[in-house]
């Protein structure tokens, strides 16, 4: 614990907000920090051990889905190759086997239970997976309501229908381009072929991170930008790219494995390097959340508990923003860019605005812009205190034990409130014309 509150000090502290080199490094250091440290706390830890298991029950079904749909357009064969890219971090043999024996259940399974009810099985246990995904996903983005069941299905149907398609079609136009005679003509060049190897070299890590991207834009049940979704998947695919390597040098030059495993040796290995992707892929999910959201950059996964006073000064504080902005015009307000103004994580502002809204004293649109739901000059301040101060914790409420003198200074306590706030209302706050700052004459200066 102190070692984190010392790093928690080094990266948000006095240090971290200064003009300079040092500032600046230590604000770009903060987000590779954000998610070494939640790696560290365990949760996404749980959730990537948890997906190995659904890939273990996913995989089968998920090539037999492609291979039936890839059977009508006669290219079954093209997903090999990807299969192999796959398990390529394994290890040579490894890898080639772990991919024919795959392909061989699968390729049994697509032509005899493929086409019946089995269709149907194959879409619901793909549909289950992926949707343990999207869990994953969501827990990263802090995203409270995921989507519908009948959105799901549609969405998730199209996806298993279109993606084989759309991957094993970009692979075939990528060798139909490289096999082309004009293409053949130019890359006979010196320098062509040299770019070519490299290109060759570098197409797997850009698809990974062309993959990456689009899981982080499609799967969280949230609006997110592409920048913060390349961020992620380029990190991601860097980090794949190096660990796979890693993680071959260690397959090959490892006896421990063989000598405890045996000929189980590469099924432990695939085991281990699908923990390692899905691990760099949820890490590569979080640093996207972080970019977009860098106000959660020191809150990360834990729940958020305000206080009772901080709770009553951000639903003030909203309303007065939101107040101001219907009588002065502009642009109105969003749960995200009044985070970043009052410097709390959107998961706060997000929770005070469902409240509010539910109380009927503010409407959140379909853009995530947020006005008043009434008139602001009938919208109390006392009303708003109240709201604030009656917010559900979600735990059961305590049984009410009648305490004489503890409810007559509570009862005084909350007269007092109703007396000073009065008749005061919304409107009156935002119509309140800013004092001016204490100005020291020139005498009081010199005297101090």
């Amino acid at each position: 614990m102190r070692t984190w509150a010392f790093l928690d000090w080094c990266f948000f502290g006095a240090a971290s907000v200064r003009a300079g080199m040092l500032g600046g490094c230590l604000r770009v250091l903060r987000y590779p920090y954000a998610v070494m440290r939640d790696l560290a706390r365990g949760e996404i830890n749980l959730r990537a051990m948890s997906l190995v298991y659904t890939t273990l029950l996913s995989l089968i079904p998920l090539l037999a889905f492609s291979f039936a749909i890839l059977k009508i357009f006669g290219g079954r064969r093209d997903l090999e190759p990807i299969v192999y890219e796959l398990f390529r971090p394994v290890g040579g043999a490894a890898a080639q086997e772990l991919t024919a024996r795959v392909v061989q259940f699968a390729s049994h399974v697509s032509s005899g239970v493929v086409g019946s009810v089995g269709l149907a099985l194959l879409a619901w246990t793909l549909v289950g997976t992926i949707k343990k995904v999207e869990d994953s996903f969501n827990f990263l983005w802090h995203v409270e309501q995921p989507r519908s069941f009948a959105r799901r299905l549609a969405e998730y149907t199209s996806l298993l229908i279109a993606g084989p398609v759309l991957l094993v079609g970009f692979v075939g136009l990528s060798h139909a381009a490289l096999a082309s005679a004009p293409v053949q003509e130019v890359v006979h060049l010196p320098l062509l072929q040299r770019l070519r190897g490299t290109g060759i070299s570098l197409a797997p890590y850009v698809m990974v991170t062309a993959f990456f991207t689009a899981l982080y834009m499609m799967i969280p049940n949230t609006r997110v930008q592409w920048r913060a979704a390349l961020i992620g998947a380029l990190v991601g695919g860097i980090l794949w790219a190096a660990v796979g390597k890693m993680f071959t040098a260690f397959v090959v030059y490892s006896t421990r494995l063989t000598i405890v495993y045996a000929g189980f040796a590469f099924v432990v290995a695939a085991l281990l390097w699908t923990y390692f992707g899905w691990l760099i892929l949820l890490a590569g999910a979080q640093l996207s959340f972080y970019v977009q959201n860098p106000t959660y950059l020191r809150l990360g996964l834990q729940q958020l508990r305000l206080s009772s006073v901080e709770l009553e000064q951000l639903a003030l504080k909203l309303m007065y923003f939101v107040g101001r902005t219907h009588v002065a015009g502009g642009r109105r307000w969003s749960v995200n860019r009044l985070a970043t103004e009052l410097g709390l994580p959107g998961i706060a502002v997000a929770q005070m605005a469902a409240t509010l809204e539910r109380a009927g004293l503010l409407i959140v649109t379909d853009y995530d812009e947020l006005i008043p739901a009434r008139d602001i000059g009938r919208i109390g301040v006392y009303e708003i205190l109240d709201i604030a101060r009656n917010y559900g914790s979600g735990h059961v409420a305590p049984r009410n034990l009648p305490v004489p003198p503890v409810d007559r200074l509570l009862a005084g306590v909350e007269d007092a409130r109703r007396h000073r706030c009065g008749e005061l209302t919304l409107r009156d706050l935002v119509d309140e014309a800013p004092r001016p700052a204490l100005q020291l004459t020139p005498r009081q200066s010199s005297s101090r």
